[in-house]
């Protein structure tokens, strides 16, 4: 089964090899017919700290790292 793949905007860097990386999603609302954007924060493995605030990047999910931890940085986009 593939891996979830998903794109989103660092929120936080400030954990040792990890990052907050919030993900948006659009989608129209059942009844209304209105687009309806829902977002969520991710902690993503960042192994060597190269990521910070404000950059796009992409994640995967992953085993199990932390308690918190179940994505991997990819790559930023």
């Amino acid at each position: 089964m593939p891996k979830r793949i998903l794109q989103g905007t660092v929120t936080s860097d400030q954990n040792e090899q990890t990052v907050t990386v919030l993900v948006e999603r659009r989608f129209k609302h059942p009844l209304l017919h209105k687009t309806v954007r829902a977002s969520k924060k991710y902690r993503a493995h960042d192994p060597k700290n190269e990521f910070k605030v404000g950059d796009t990047v992409r994640i995967q999910e992953c085993a199990p790292i932390s308690k918190t931890k179940r994505w991997e940085v990819i790559s930023a986009v």
